[in-house]
Formats: structure tokens, sequence, C-alpha cells
């Protein structure tokens, strides 16, 4: 574990206030961030889905979960206070692109005042050390490039929910620079790609989709199946969050920062090569096929990230490589759906993770 940076030593105790825990990354930093030791209260809405990772693995035992809105802001503002976190780690958000095109006023709503929401909460909270804001890769204005963005690019979005992620960004700038920046708080945004793994039944996300058709011995439906992401294993990217985390609370001047955590450049690859990735580690009866849907919002066909700056910085980089990544995730949707307990295969893909030593 210390080879990623990640010191147990500070999180043993730590008051961590995060926000979308009931969400399908929410649910997984959860687990990690018990079994590193912290003391971790959830701020969310109730969990997204039917079934839910936070439900199956009974992510909410250990921990005090609040079921609630981000655009409540004295709400918000109270537990906040009451709790008088160390760190926060914003992941609440209307989280899909096609969600955002049926409700654009409520992505808004919820991905920019939301973050301005825990933002002001936290500026009125003397105990904070550092917190770390949650985006997206979407956040940069596409241009459809075959190298990755870097964190300097300009921000944009095509659709609400891309934009929506770009003013995030936008807010969390403005307000280490006008509040945070003078009181030696460590404040940044992340930036990560499309993130898989076991636990995630969110409705237009492809391991999902693939995963849903194959336990019931169906072909997968795949509407783009040459489009271009960089896929990456769920706790690469939340190992970056925690590293960045201590480093903001360490030194703050130095950390606050947007940074990206992408897979390496090999990770990239066309939807149709994860498809049969998935299906070779799933087995017998998993298939695919393309069915155009000729009604179907804009939705990037290549969009990377450049994650230099988190591998000098702060000495990261993803573990798992892309065939790694989609049969870890297979293999969790095949457990249980075979009825293991879904805390204990996340946990051990925590501790197997953590275990592995990352080679820079």
């Amino acid at each position: 574990m210390e080879n990623m940076g990640i010191n147990p030593d500070f999180w043993k105790g730590k008051r961590v206030f995060l926000t979308g825990h009931t969400g399908f990354k929410g649910a997984w930093l959860s687990l990690w961030l018990k079994h590193l030791g912290a003391v971790v209260t959830g701020y969310a809405l109730d969990p997204p889905t039917s079934p839910s990772l936070f439900e199956a693995a009974h992510v909410g035992r250990g921990m005090d979960s609040s079921i609630a809105d981000v655009r409540d802001f004295d709400r918000l503002a109270r537990i906040v206070k009451g709790f008088q976190p160390q760190v926060i780690i914003h992941m609440a958000a209307q989280s899909l692109v096609r969600e955002s095109y049926a409700s654009p006023l409520e992505t808004y709503s919820t991905n920019v005042m939301g973050t301005a929401n825990v933002l002001e909460a936290a500026r009125k909270t003397d105990s904070i050390e550092a917190i770390v804001i949650v985006t997206t890769d979407k956040c940069y204005e596409n241009r459809e490039w075959l190298w990755g963005y870097r964190e300097d690019e300009a921000l944009g979005g095509f659709d609400p929910y891309s934009s929506s992620k770009a003013c995030a960004e936008l807010a969390t700038r403005a307000y280490y620079q006008s509040f945070f920046a003078q009181k030696g708080k460590g404040v940044a945004s992340v930036r990560a790609g499309n993130v898989i793994g076991g636990g995630d039944w969110a409705a237009d996300r492809l391991l999902p989709d693939l995963a849903r058709a194959f336990a019931q011995g169906a072909p997968a439906i795949i509407r783009n199946p040459d489009a271009v992401r960089p896929w990456q294993f769920v706790l690469d990217p939340l190992a970056g969050y925690l590293i960045l985390a201590q480093k903001l609370a360490q030194e703050p001047e130095k950390f606050s920062l947007p940074f990206n955590f992408g897979p390496e450049t090999a990770s990239a690859r066309p939807v149709r090569i994860l498809a049969d990735i998935a299906a070779a580690a799933w087995g017998k009866g998993a298939a695919w096929r393309e069915e155009k849907d000729p009604k179907a919002p804009h939705e990037a066909h290549t969009l990377m990230l450049d994650s230099a700056r988190a591998r000098s910085l702060l000495n990261w980089r993803a573990k798992y490589d892309l065939a790694t990544s989609v049969s870890k995730t297979l293999l969790w949707y095949k457990a249980f759906h075979q009825g293991q307990d879904a805390q204990k295969l996340t946990i051990d893909q925590i501790m197997e993770h953590q275990e592995i030593p990352c080679a820079l």
C-alpha cells in the first residue's frame, strides 16, 4: 500500500465527510475509508438503483449516513458543522450524460449549486484540512483528439452533464482562490474517465449492461461499439483521491490543483474490445451485438486523459490494465449472481488492490 502513497496512519481516526456515498464509486470509497480506520459521515440521496452496492454490501454499517440532497444548503451546512470533518470528498452528482438531456435543470442545480453548497459549508468550518471535488474527464472541451487532455486544456461540454461539470470546476477554483488559499486549506478537483467495477447497476453504462445481459443469457445490445474511452478499474482513481487528500493536508499550496486520474494509453480502447474481453471473462453464453439508436443524443467518440501530473506529483499510476480491470469486474458480477456476499467481494478486491506495488 505504501507504494501507492496511501498512509494508513493519516486515515486512522480521520473525520471524513463524503457526499454521494450511496452511489457506485461512493460505496466503494466508503468501504475503503472504513477499512483504513476513518470515521465517515455520508451525505447523499437514496441509492440511485435497485439493486445497489450500498444496500447489497451493507455500506451504511459503521458510519453515519444522512439521506439528503446537496441542494439543501441549510441541512448540508448543519451536518458539516456538527461533524467538524477534517477531509471532505464531494462525489454527489447527477452523473449520466443521457439523463442530463432529459433533466438539464436538475443536472445543473445538482452538479453546480450542489458543489458550491459543499464548498460554502466547508468555508464556514474551521476543522477542514483538505477538500477533494470529484468532476469528470468530460469537463474538457472535447475536440476528438487522439491524445490525452491535460489539466490546463480548455473546459467545455457539449451536453448538459459535461457542461455542468465544467462549471463545477470553475466554482471550485474560484472558492479556493477567494477563500481557502488565504487560510492555508487545500482544495483540488479530480477528473477520472470511465470507471468500471462490480456493484454498478446504473442504466446506460457498458459493464452493468453487459453483466445484466450475460446473467440473463441474452446478447447485450451496444449502441456505439467504436467509441473510445479511457477504461479503468474503480479502485485506481479512488486511490488517487486518497493520496491527493493526504497531500492537500500536508502541502495545500502545492497540491491545490486539478488532477487527471486516467489509465495508461493502452487502456483507451473501443467499446467493442472491452465487450469482447467481458464476454470471454464471463464465459459460456456471453455475447453482444450492435444496434444503432438513430434517436440517441450526442456522445463523444474519443476522449482520453493525460495523467502525467498525477504520476509526477503524487507518484500515482493505475495498477490494473484493461484486461485485468474488465476481468475483475465481470468476476465480481458473476460471483454476486451466484449468491456470494457483496461486501466480502468488495473488501477482498480492495485488499488485493492495495497490496499490489505500483512500479513507477
